[in-house]
């Protein structure tokens, strides 16, 4: 599991930075994609890394601003004029159906594979055997959700020293054990594989805000998160302005990873007011308040580990 920014700018696209998007790659853990938000020129910028196109599988947009959205249409497009059939589903506020409907109508996009869009709520918005998501409503010009992707918990797994050294030889009963079943052995021993399965590997939490202004509902997303991914589109010189415009202060983000207790801060969305002397001085005003964080960079790749026992 790693985080692939595509996009870390806020508003209007840079020279440096591109508007909006976010890819969480669960080659491993379920061999496709998932993308948060998509800026204007995302397809541009996955040109620029090894993600491709037909392995998205979710698109998860946070809030309906054109630097979140505008790249949508084209992905789409493009997805299947690269020959992808795989299903595609999309997650958004109210008007994300509308939009891409109206985007593909009116260009006479056909796309060949399956669509489906999920205009969400709060609460839990997808769940399978190996992951939960959850969207949480956030404080934003319009209605702006928070994501929080939580990894269900491993099962253990199966101690075979400890069975080595109580004499139960490896064989076919290994594997009713890793189930834990009980076994009963030639020499007439019963035995419980539950007895010999460590503790399950504990499930990774990744939390995306979007765009957000401080608020309560922020310390709930990202609730003992492995990562948590952060805006920051002002300093804390311009921290009423950010107020004023729903945007947080880098010193903000750092306040709720503190709180949250978070394992890792990674700050996002910086307004190109913040040049590179500037950017040094967000991140040292967030380090000051949560030293394991970092500012985010186009095409930068961050690994979320996981914790084991």
């Amino acid at each position: 599991m790693n985080l692939l920014f595509l996009g870390t700018g806020a508003g209007v696209p840079g020279k440096v930075r591109n508007v909006s998007s976010m890819a969480l790659q669960l080659h491993e853990e379920r061999g496709s994609v998932w993308l948060f938000d998509c800026g204007e020129a995302t397809q541009h910028q996955i040109l620029h890394t090894p993600l491709k196109t037909r392995r998205i599988e979710k698109i998860f947009i946070s809030h309906m601003h054109g630097d979140h959205i505008y790249g949508l249409p084209g992905l789409l497009g493009s997805r299947s004029f690269q020959g992808s059939e795989e299903k595609l589903s999309l997650y958004g506020p109210k008007g994300l159906k509308e939009f891409v409907t109206v985007s593909l109508a009116a260009s006479e996009t056909y796309l060949r594979y399956p669509l489906e869009i999920f205009e969400v709520k709060e609460g839990v918005i997808f769940e399978d055997e190996g992951f939960q998501v959850e969207a949480i409503l956030l404080e934003h010009g319009l209605p702006n959700y928070g994501y929080r992707v939580i990894e269900k918990d491993l099962p253990g797994a199966l101690l075979a020293e400890k069975l080595k050294e109580e004499g139960i030889k490896p064989g076919p009963h290994y594997k009713q054990l890793k189930l834990g079943q009980t076994v009963q052995l030639e020499d007439g021993r019963t035995v419980n594989g539950k007895d010999y399965i460590s503790d399950p590997i504990k499930g990774r939490i990744v939390a995306i805000t979007g765009d957000t202004r401080r608020c309560p509902q922020i310390e709930t997303l990202a609730m003992n998160a492995d990562v948590l991914v952060h805006e920051a589109t002002f300093g804390l010189k311009d921290i009423a302005l950010g107020y004023e415009y729903y945007h947080s202060a880098a010193a903000e983000a750092a306040e709720t990873a503190s709180k949250a207790e978070v394992k890792k801060l990674i700050l996002t969305h910086l307004s190109s007011r913040y040049q590179a002397e500037d950017i040094s001085l967000l991140l040292a005003e967030a380090k000051a308040i949560f030293s394991n964080t970092e500012i985010a960079e186009d095409f930068m790749t961050v690994d979320v580990p996981r914790m084991h026992p």
